[in-house]
């Protein structure tokens, strides 16, 4: 079935290409249009790897299909469930400075799955981070949940964060998810996933 290469392992670099790279760990304050250049920047490159079948560097490369991206139209637990899902939304959501949501989100998600005797510096981590007033990428939760959260994250258990991460995804669904899938960066993926497919 046609569709696009993606690398989980690092979505943003192409074969060290410098015309075809995308900035990597570095914070740009992008216009919004500046998304949609980069996302098309980033399947102009693709392109030809997928018609010669040369995968890119990374071991880990997943068809991207139309039926997929399709199905992320369905619900924000359908997006967020494809690693190409996640990787799209976290460009939309920096296009809009509030990638901290699906870090959260993600960090959240690794959290629940982490050793007991590993969730003390997990957690240390996660509200340094995302949490506590002055966090770098601090979510928007307001003081009650914030208290809540820091009094869970001194003695945690795998479901210290579930009451900020229900508030961060019910913000991301009911506030950037729409927006994403009206953006011209998701319809134009979209389009040319199908274009593709009816070659």
């Amino acid at each position: 079935m046609p569709g696009f290469f993606f690398s989980h392992d690092n979505m943003t670099e192409l074969n060290g290409k410098e015309d075809c790279k995308l900035a990597k760990g570095k914070v740009h304050k992008k216009k919004q249009k500046a998304f949609g250049a980069d996302l098309k920047s980033y399947l102009k490159c693709m392109v030809p790897h997928i018609e010669s079948g040369i995968k890119t560097s990374s071991s880990r490369n997943v068809v991207l299909s139309a039926e997929e991206v399709i199905q992320w139209s369905q619900s924000l637990e359908k997006l967020l469930a494809s690693q190409s899902g996640q990787g799209v939304f976290r460009e939309f959501l920096k296009s809009e400075f509030s990638e901290e949501n699906i870090e959260f989100w993600l960090a959240c998600e690794d959290y629940k799955k982490t050793k007991s005797d590993h969730l003390h510096g997990k957690a240390e981590r996660i509200y340094e981070e995302f949490v506590q007033s002055d966090a770098v990428k601090q979510i928007n939760i307001d003081y009650q949940m914030r208290e809540a959260t820091a009094k869970k994250a001194q003695d945690p258990t795998h479901t210290s964060f579930d009451e900020a991460q229900k508030t961060v995804y019910i913000l991301m669904e009911r506030d950037s998810y729409p927006r994403f899938l009206k953006s011209k960066s998701y319809l134009n993926l979209l389009n040319q996933l199908q274009t593709n497919t009816s070659k």
